[in-house]
């Protein structure tokens, strides 16, 4: 661990050299790429330099132990002592976590699909609150958030909603909430008050870029035709919505929410690019994961991961037997005590796993 650790520290010290170079400066591509491993490797560095004073200042305070030293100052190194290694415990776990293998997807933006599904309108309703909390979610960490999609219900829920967030290490944190999402309460058109169960879906992807998923255009059939449904006049007259087929996958991405076709279309390939590496990505790692002993990972779409039930202000994640009294504040995109715990439990996970591997 102490090697590696090392050769993390040693390149580290390479990129600040190579990030002053003027020739890396001039090439913005080699710049952002050393830029962004520089930032990657920042806080494993900074714990491992710590962990070398904390280990540097056991050995000065049992040296100081071995002297002849007066009462008072015997207590002192001892407190010292005691103090340091408890914070040695702690950096070597921190050091654990850090070094585990990271997601190469964590840092990327993701493309959020919400639908709703077993409910009805209440379903569609659900959706549209699923995507305010996100929303909401991404405002509080600084994200950017475009809707590229939306199919709206005439009592203002979604039957489907597809939405890009951008910003600083989107997946990492949103990757927990692919799965099916079930809310439990009286809907306004219940008049005997009985609680309804409905359930919305919830995929979350990694954006993919062209260098890393090049669909070749043999493999994509385009249909061009004229929208439908709310947007206005030009509705009809142009044949601007845009739908794309995957032949090798049959995935089909269609778009009509932009009046230009171009813009659809980009929209689209967004999307379509999204799926099929999703979906590529889940095929590899099927197996790993079936192998894996407690993932809560990014798996099967239709697992129920989480109930939000109203008349109890309650919300429990399944997957790790969380329960807060708190729907109202999580509603209005409060995710942090969920994310930060799905985060902690993974990590744990995976520590069991290198250990009994």
């Amino acid at each position: 661990m102490y090697d590696q650790l090392q050769a993390i520290e040693d390149r580290y010290e390479e990129l600040g050299e190579l990030l002053s170079d003027p020739d890396v400066v001039s090439d913005t591509k080699r710049f952002m790429e050393l830029s962004k491993e520089e930032a990657n490797t920042r806080e494993t560095v900074a714990t491992y330099r710590r962990y070398k004073e904390v280990v540097q200042g056991i050995g000065d305070a049992e040296e100081m132990l071995g002297e002849n030293l007066d009462a008072e100052m015997a207590e002192l190194a001892k407190e010292e002592l005691s103090d340091l290694k408890k914070e040695k415990e702690a950096l070597e776990e921190t050091i654990k976590i850090l070094l585990l293998p990271k997601d190469p997807n964590d840092d990327k933006n993701i493309i959020m699909e919400i639908r709703g599904a077993a409910g009805g309108d209440e379903a569609a309703l659900f959706a549209g609150d699923l995507f305010n909390m996100y929303q909401r979610y991404a405002e509080s960490q600084g994200w950017r958030v475009e809707v590229m999609d939306a199919n709206v219900t005439g009592i203002g829920g979604y039957k489907e909603v597809i939405m890009m967030i951008t910003g600083d290490n989107v997946f990492s944190k949103l990757k927990y909430e692919s799965g099916a999402h079930r809310v439990q309460r009286v809907p306004s058109t219940e008049s005997q008050g009985r609680i309804h169960t409905s359930t919305a879906t919830v995929v979350v992807m990694p954006e993919a870029e062209e260098v890393e998923l090049d669909l070749a255009d043999k493999d994509i059939r385009v249909d061009i035709y004229h929208a439908s449904g709310a947007g206005g006049q030009h509705i009809n007259k142009t044949a601007s919505a845009v739908r794309l087929t995957h032949l090798p996958t049959g995935i089909v991405v269609a778009m009509q929410d932009e009046r230009s076709q171009l813009k659809n279309r980009e929209k689209a390939m967004k999307v379509l690019r999204a799926r099929v590496y999703d979906q590529l990505q889940h095929e590899a790692q099927s197996e790993y994961d079936a192998n894996r002993k407690s993932a809560v990972g990014t798996g099967d779409r239709s697992e129920r991961i989480r109930t939000y039930n109203f008349p109890q202000n309650r919300v429990t994640d399944h997957r790790i037997g969380l329960t807060l009294q708190k729907l109202d504040q999580i509603l209005a995109g409060k995710l942090d005590e969920i994310i930060d715990a799905l985060v902690l439990y993974d990590q744990t996970s995976k520590l069991e796993e290198l250990q009994n591997g």
